[in-house]
């Protein structure tokens, strides 16, 4: 017979959101299992992304103990500047978002998600409660009424109180909690890569609003820059395959000049851009959180900011349970986890899906409402302050894990 392990949480899953999830878990005194396969350096490094950590989501990693392990190897974001890009009839003027406008010296930070993963994994490692369980794959998830029971590949079983579904859009754990959800599809591709340039970028991340999807360049430390290129797919295909000195060419003629002469472009990596909102958070002694729950196009540094804020959400409704002597998994501490959470990923879901298909579409009065939008946002101070907000944050309060000191004060 395989061998069963039973502990109060087991997360499937080990990317940034199911890692920190783990260590948000292991915060409030949870012992808690992770069930992944083992962490792959090369495999992590060939992750060409980067991730624009919003301020909240930097003091949850500085309250875990990662930051410490990104922060010299991230770049200030300073600045957003928003440039109509489109070439239609109503241009809308360029904005530039300042954090110093709202009394902050950034509005967060641009990291490599091979150095985000890296720091994560060596604080996994070393966190107390905290076991990783190799696997080369989760079988199956069966829900009970008392305990959720996880199978692996390699026959173990693992029995827990609650299993957060951190295995992302296709999520077995979510299909077997019996969660449903919505999804659509882009007729875009994203292009991500790095490259270096020899303009300042002076901490300022800028969005070209383009026809066919947004061109955004994110500061990284020095004279480099992250890029985020949407594009219909088949163009997207074919500027993939371009050799170096092509691909930077072709970008060089999109920034116009924006960023200098431009060099050093890294691989090339492409995503299929989709949607995907789960019709609950959690359901059936499973709670989802990042990609399992929702997926969103790469526009206003969301994605992996909500992923963050559920891990730190769930921590925090699982703490509150466990302090009231109540089961960690049932349906009203699920509950408790849905309500924290939904308004906040319905709404950035929204937004971003508008904003990209605003983009997409040639309609005129779509097109006059967004330019109208601009031109409020360039010209009124106390709105623009007021989006610059909203952009930060979840509405209503944050999890004590996201802010300064909360670490400190989880304890009931």
């Amino acid at each position: 017979m395989a061998s069963s392990l039973v502990t109060e949480v087991v997360v499937v899953g080990a990317g940034p959101a199911g890692l920190t999830a783990a260590l948000a878990l292991c915060t409030v005194g949870t012992e808690v299992v992770i069930a992944a396969p083992a962490y792959d350096p090369a495999r992590a490094e060939a992750d060409r992304r980067t991730t624009a950590l919003l301020p909240s989501s930097i003091e949850l990693l500085k309250n875990l103990g990662v930051w410490q392990g990104c922060e010299n190897r991230s770049a200030a974001l300073e600045g957003v500047r928003i440039i109509d890009d489109r070439g239609g009839l109503l241009r809308a003027p360029e904005i530039l978002f300042k954090a110093q406008e709202l009394g902050l010296p950034s509005f967060g930070s641009n990291v490599a998600n091979t150095v985000l993963n890296a720091a994560l994994h060596s604080r996994a490692c070393a966190a107390e409660g905290l076991r990783w369980l190799p696997t080369s794959a989760v079988v199956k998830v069966e829900p009970g009424q008392e305990l959720v029971t996880i199978e692996l590949a390699e026959g173990r079983r693992i029995r827990a109180a609650l299993a957060v579904a951190a295995d992302g859009r296709a999520s077995i754990a979510r299909t077997a909690a019996a969660i449903g959800t919505r999804s659509w599809s882009y007729a875009q591709t994203a292009i991500a890569a790095t490259f270096c340039h020899s303009r300042p970028h002076a901490g300022v991340t800028t969005e070209l609003h383009r026809r066919a999807g947004p061109l955004t360049t994110v500061p990284l430390p020095g004279d480099a820059s992250s890029l985020v290129w949407v594009e219909e797919p088949a163009l997207a295909a074919h500027l993939a395959a371009l050799d170096d000195a092509a691909f930077l060419a072709e970008l060089a003629a999109r920034l116009q000049g924006l960023l200098g002469s431009l060099r050093n472009v890294g691989p090339r990596a492409m995503h299929s851009l989709s949607g995907l909102g789960a019709l609950r958070m959690g359901q059936s002694r499973v709670a989802l959180v990042g990609e399992s729950a929702h997926v969103i196009p790469p526009i206003g540094a969301q994605g992996l900011n909500l992923g963050l804020r559920d891990a730190a959400a769930l921590a925090e409704c699982v703490g509150a349970a466990r302090a009231r002597r109540e089961d960690i998994g049932s349906a009203a501490t699920l509950a408790t986890y849905h309500a924290a959470r939904a308004a906040d990923v319905l709404g950035r879901t929204i937004s971003v899906d508008l904003l990209n298909r605003s983009l997409l579409s040639d309609f005129l009065p779509v097109q006059a409402l967004r330019g109208l939008g601009l031109h409020l946002l360039a010209n009124v101070g106390p709105l623009r302050r007021l989006v610059m907000q909203g952009g930060m944050g979840a509405p209503g309060n944050l999890p004590r894990l996201m802010q300064p000191g909360g670490f400190a004060r989880l304890s009931p």
